[in-house]
């Protein structure tokens, strides 16, 4: 069952009192159970799940975006969203975005709750309302953000442990058959010398034009992570993802930054646009893969990339090709979008009904207006759930 929540439309103080007009929220539940078991260097994953948030406008447009993965947390994102974001919002003009994510920010504050929970309920809120300022204008997002090209690389999140998708020969020549431009590889869940050996066979099976990176998600201490760098130096490596341990990893990426020729990328585990410029500033990273359905939407992702231009950092961003794709090619500085495997993403694949077009390697972005998505209400049918479920 859709859950909605909509209040009666007031006269707010400021810009919001006309223009594209919200008149309500709605949420869906969605979660759908992987076809096996993956595993990270310290996490693995059983089922994908998500909230498609819609905000419904008085000129009868409405936004629909879906952001996150949140297996076990959709009823507190759920509730965020219809209790404490949705009252805040209807009412407000849909095109004071900046208002509008101000106004709703608040729900990040409470201390007693993890914090996440709020950033990823405003990441939903805010999608969808780019999403509906860009049918409003009739505009792609691409294009309303900066415009820079009409296309961007997109690569595979691959390479887990237990080989669950088969050798690594294997998913390689699958992804090559998708026609993706390159593939993540998952390291720092076992020995510096058995991961480089892990990398080594899929660069020989990859070939030189295949885009390689590798993401220990946090696994390796420094001195292990540099001697993983140390053996993958001549690999073509495009970057090392998270290579050092949280509780430390400003000064860690920067030590291996400084002592490694691959680039380093950072910036998932980031909150906010300042705990970004901080990596930047300390010189801890190449690119900054900021994700805006875990810390505030595309609006706290596009400060980020204005940031980002200061330093010289590249930006990526972590997953969420519905999203990033549109944020990545705006961008001058935008590197790829990930995606995964079907059977790890079944939502990027089957959720989403309108038709991919990979050219060279490269996602073609539409001239559709909004982030130009269309959703399967049939799939959506199938594996609806009760956020508390």
């Amino acid at each position: 069952m859709t859950i909605a929540a909509t209040v009666s439309v007031h006269d707010p103080q400021g810009p919001g009192a006309s223009g594209l007009t919200i008149t309500g929220i709605d949420v869906v539940a969605v979660r759908a159970p992987l076809a096996r078991e993956f595993k990270g260097s310290f996490y693995r994953m059983t089922h994908r799940a998500t909230l498609i948030t819609r905000v419904r406008t008085e000129e009868g447009i409405v936004g629909e975006a879906y952001v996150g993965d949140e297996d076990g947390a959709l009823a507190d994102i759920a509730a965020i969203i219809l209790r404490e974001i949705a009252p805040r919002l209807v009412g407000e003009d849909a095109f004071a975005t900046e208002r509008c994510w101000d106004l709703a920010y608040p729900v990040t504050y409470d201390i007693l709750r993890d914090r996440r929970h709020g950033l990823v309920a405003l990441a939903g809120v805010d999608t969808a309302i780019w999403d509906a300022v860009g049918k409003a204008l009739r505009m792609p997002l691409h294009r309303l953000w900066g415009g820079y090209r009409r296309e961007i690389p997109l690569v595979a999140i691959g390479g887990y442990y237990g080989e669950p998708l088969g050798a690594i020969e294997d998913e390689i020549a699958f992804y090559k058959g998708l026609g993706l431009a390159g593939m993540k590889i998952k390291v720092g869940g076992a020995s510096p010398e058995t991961d480089a050996k892990r990398v080594a066979a899929a660069r020989e099976a990859a070939g030189d034009d295949f885009v390689i990176t590798v993401d220990a998600n946090q696994g390796y201490t420094v001195a292990d992570a540099l001697e993983f760098a140390w053996r993958v130096e001549d690999l073509g490596i495009r970057w090392f993802e998270e290579p050092v341990r949280w509780h430390n990893d400003r000064r860690s990426l920067r030590d291996v930054r400084m002592r490694t020729r691959i680039p380093v990328a950072a910036g998932q585990s980031e909150y906010s646009a300042s705990g970004c410029r901080d990596l930047m500033e300390a010189g801890a990273v190449d690119v900054c893969n900021f994700d805006a359905s875990w810390s505030g939407g595309p609006t706290a992702w596009r400060r980020t990339a204005a940031i980002a231009t200061s330093y010289d950092v590249q930006m990526g961003h972590h997953e969420e090709p519905q999203v990033s794709a549109h944020l990545l090619a705006s961008q001058p500085h935008g590197t790829y979008a990930e995606c995964f495997h079907p059977d790890r993403d079944p939502f990027w694949w089957h959720l989403i009904a309108t038709e991919r077009r990979l050219v060279d390697g490269k996602l073609q972005l539409s001239d559709e207006p909004g982030l130009g998505w269309e959703l399967d209400e049939d799939y959506i049918a199938e594996y609806r759930v009760e956020p508390g479920a």
